[in-house]
Formats: C-alpha cells, structure tokens, sequence
C-alpha cells in the first residue's frame, strides 16, 4: 500500500507541473514534440510493462491498446518531427521515468491501480499538450499530428478514467 500512496504523490506534484493551462505561454514545435515523444515512450513502456504483470484482464486489454494505438503514434510523431527538422528524442524525460519507476514497484491488484492512476495523469496531461499543440504549433504537419491524435488521446483519457475505480 505504500507503493500506492507514493505513487498518488508523484502523480499530484506529475499532473500539477505539466498540465498547460490558459495562463501558459505558448508551446513552440520543439517543445511539443520533446514532450509529445516522452509521453509516448512512457504509455508504451508501462503497457508492456502492464501486458506482463496486471492481474486484471480489463488493464491487459487497456494495456495492450496503449501499446498499439502509442507506437502507432509515436511513428508518425516522428515523421512529422522530421520534415519538421526536429530531433525526436529517444529517451522520456525525468519525471515520465519516475512516474514509471513507481509503476513497476507496484505488484499485483496494487500494480493494477498504479497502473490506471499513471495512465489517467499521463493522460490528461497529453490531453492538455496535444490541446495546447493545435493552437501554438508553427508547423503544419505537427499541428495536424496534434489535431488528428488528440480525440484518440481523449478517448484513453476518458477509459482510463472509467476503469481507474
């Protein structure tokens, strides 16, 4: 149980540093796409991470969706990033790497929880990003990434939400 309670303070102090609101200052391209890149390596390693070691069959099917519907977008992320003449970083960043340490210190029906908890946070702050990304990004192929990926991105939003109960 302490994992799950650590794991709700990483998620507090995660979703309160990353979400983009109204105040924000606009999100360049390079920025989108560093945070864009992190917040796909994250749902696809904790899903296969999830895949292996869930114990309810409702996080392996969510689990393997993630996998799917995230490498799948991660490809074309960086083909827009590319004719774009943005670097795709290979590698998440700090605060995705921690938030999937505490998922893989959870084990059994725990790692099941901390699994849709990470899931609902990294979740809203990809809606909040991808959101953002419609209305600042310069270029035209990120901005259509953005606008095409952000109503998937809303329907794991909203999943994750329903199954995180």
């Amino acid at each position: 149980m302490k994992t799950v309670s650590r794991l709700a303070a990483v998620l507090a102090l995660f979703a309160g540093g990353t979400a983009l609101g109204d105040d924000a200052k606009p999100i360049t391209d390079a920025e989108f796409v560093t945070k864009a890149a992190s917040g796909g390596l994250f749902e696809v390693e904790s899903s296969k991470l999830a895949k292996e070691s869930a114990t309810s069959p409702e996080a392996k099917k969510f689990a393997e969706r993630m996998i799917a519907d995230h490498e799948k977008a991660n490809k074309e992320l960086m083909g827009a990033a590319k004719k774009a003449g943005l670097e795709v970083p290979t590698k998440m960043s700090a605060e995705h790497q921690k938030l999937l340490d505490q998922v893989k210190a959870a084990k059994g029906a725990d790692f099941d929880k901390a699994y849709m908890a990470a899931q609902v946070t990294a979740h809203d702050e990809a809606v909040a990003l991808f959101s953002g990304a419609t209305k600042g990004v310069k270029d035209p192929g990120l901005k259509g990434f953005a606008e095409k990926t952000l109503p998937v991105i809303k329907e794991h939003q909203e999943h994750a939400k329903k199954h995180s109960k």
